[in-house]
């Protein structure tokens, strides 16, 4: 029984990873294994995060210490699984307009999801190690799968070069750090950097840590690789790409900058402040001269993660709670703006250039009309839920008493909205620019509805926002009220 109390925290966690490889024998050799797989996959998903909401709130560890299940890890979770699950549900039966294996991408999906997961309930530096590669290296897969298409190849040859020289840097400080302190366990590391003296070394080992995970969220300047990656990548896999990867990374360094590196506020809050402001900067700019949806899209994610670096800087556990708030409306953002670009095909392929979106309000006014609620909340006008988001960043801001970085937040957000609006001017008032085809009179139901789904959820957060809150809060408190 001391055995298996030991393992249960990471139930499922276990339940992904086996049914990941059953999933697999069973599409490699079944004879019908392949049609059926992405209901296996989908089930899965849902099944898991079933596991998650049902375990136990309370701090529990398994695997020896090098795992850790409580509030923060349940909700992170509930938010990867979640977002997923919704990406996989609305682009599985789009891949073939791609010309890409569904078998492949399903697998590849569970086992990158499975990575997050270890990665946020990582309680151990050789644990999280391990939950990032088994999250990135599915990705650099995924991404180069459009064998026939040069851009993807170059995508994922950037990522790859630019993911492996941040796992790179995060091993160089992790050394660094266990070095100083001896240990790799986050108990252990929170104990020993407690010290008033810590060599520069240590504050190396930090700030090498903090930019390994900034390649990972794609805060400016190691942002590079995001808007060729974007644009490259296959439309289903740069949804995915822009949603739960970005959750995890976010959320682990959420956890490791609070739970374990809390003593060395000074050194990583002026860290965060710079990447921030000049994240803010490269998002808001960088995006006004694009012509690629999915490179605005990119861009937009850069400016995004720089708010949400915003609430990692005022260090308090209202700034813990509005950053979990803000990571899971920004979810729905992008998981709804992803649902609409997958509805535009013409003439069998997808729509990418803005220009394309002429006369959209005309041929498909439903799509138009979600698309457009998306990037209002992308912008954050009230009373959608992107506003909210934002708001709740500033008032942890101005509560800090960091009031010059919550002005130039609503700058950025002044600036960012022009090139959102201008892909509602161009679906509402500018004509097609030639007679073409309808825009693909029929869509996937699954599509539709997740698309829908985030829609009322914008629209209505405003009045129920203690669906976000409350969770949140418990999940901040198991952030700084960390039992010893």
């Amino acid at each position: 029984m001391t055995l298996l109390a030991d393992f249960l925290p990471g139930l499922p966690e276990i339940f992904l990873a086996l049914a990941s490889v059953i999933l697999l024998l069973w599409g490699v050799f079944s004879p019908f294994g392949k049609r059926m797989l992405p209901l296996g996959i989908l089930v899965t998903l849902l099944c898991a995060l079933a596991l998650v909401v049902i375990m136990s709130h309370h701090e529990q560890t398994a695997f020896y210490g090098l795992f850790l299940s409580d509030a923060f890890t349940q909700f992170s979770k509930v938010l990867i699984l979640a977002a997923s699950a919704s990406v996989y549900l609305m682009s599985h039966r789009q891949l073939e307009k791609e010309n890409v294996t569904d078998f492949e991408y399903g697998i590849l999906l569970l086992l990158s999801t499975l990575g997050m997961m270890v990665m946020v309930s990582a309680n151990d530096l050789i644990s999280l190690f391990v939950g990032l590669e088994l999250q990135s290296l599915p990705l650099y897969i995924m991404i180069a799968m459009q064998k026939d298409k040069p851009l993807a190849s170059e995508a994922a040859m950037k990522y790859f070069i630019l993911g492996a020289l941040s796992t790179a840097l995060l091993l160089f400080g992790a050394s660094f750090i266990y070095g100083f302190a001896g240990t790799t366990q986050y108990e252990g590391l929170a104990q020993a950097l407690s010290s008033n003296q810590t060599p520069i070394f240590l504050h190396i080992g930090l700030v090498l840590i903090i930019v390994a995970l900034a390649f990972k969220v794609s805060l400016a300047p190691f942002h590079m690789w995001t808007p060729d990656v974007y644009q490259g990548a296959p439309t289903s896999m740069t949804a995915f790409l822009a949603a739960a990867p970005k959750a995890a990374a976010v959320l682990l360094l959420l956890r490791l900058l609070h739970e374990v590196f809390g003593d060395q506020v000074d050194v990583w809050r002026a860290v965060l402040m710079g990447l921030s402001v000049v994240s803010l900067c490269v998002g808001a700019f960088g995006a006004l001269l694009q012509k690629d949806i999915k490179r605005l899209l990119a861009y937009s994610s850069i400016a995004h993660m720089g708010f949400i670096l915003l609430g990692l800087i005022s260090a308090t556990p209202l700034g813990a709670q509005n950053v979990f708030v803000y990571m899971a409306i920004y979810l729905v953002m992008v998981v709804g703006t992803f649902a609409c670009v997958l509805c535009l095909r013409r003439h069998g392929k997808f729509i990418e250039e803005i220009d394309d979106l002429a006369g959209l309000s005309r041929e498909m006014p439903l799509v138009a009309a979600a698309l457009s609620v998306s990037l209002f909340s992308l912008a954050g006008i009230p009373p959608l839920a992107g506003f909210m988001a934002k708001f709740s960043i500033f008032i942890a801001l101005v509560d800090a008493g960091h009031v010059f970085l919550s002005v130039v937040g609503v700058l950025a957000s002044v600036v960012t909205a022009a090139y959102y609006l201008r892909v509602v001017k161009v679906m509402y008032f500018d004509p097609p620019a030639q007679a073409t085809l309808p825009l693909e009179p029929r869509h996937h139901m699954e599509t539709t509805v997740i698309m829908l789904g985030c829609v009322i959820f914008m629209l209505s957060y405003m009045l129920y926002p203690e669906i976000l809150m409350e969770p949140s809060r418990k999940a901040s408190q198991a952030l700084f009220f960390h039992p010893s």
